[in-house]
């Protein structure tokens, strides 16, 4: 299993309408073969950070998706990014 998770920052004054930009992509990726999850939320605390959870089945699955990244105009309101992969061995519940 794949998890990608981190943090995007955006103007903060931005940040509800790039996550409305944002829907069509969630819809997409949640349809997506070997999507688990996918969501960009809103922090409650920073007003110019958005989270940022997906889980794939595995690489190809999300390299599939990904195609050739975010669309320019999107990508460019992004101001700085911490966004990493993490490869899971192993699920059990809490």
């Amino acid at each position: 299993m794949i998890i990608i998770a981190g943090q995007l920052w955006v103007d903060a004054t931005d940040r509800a309408a790039y996550l409305a930009g944002c829907s069509e992509v969630v819809r997409q990726a949640r349809a997506a073969a070997g999507c688990l999850d996918f969501v960009l939320s809103a922090d409650p605390v920073e007003p110019d950070r958005i989270n940022v959870y997906e889980r794939w089945e595995t690489d190809e699955d999300l390299a599939h998706f990904r195609g050739t990244g975010p669309e320019p105009r999107q990508a460019a309101r992004v101001h700085a990014a911490e966004v990493r992969k993490y490869r899971i061995s192993g699920v059990e519940n809490p």
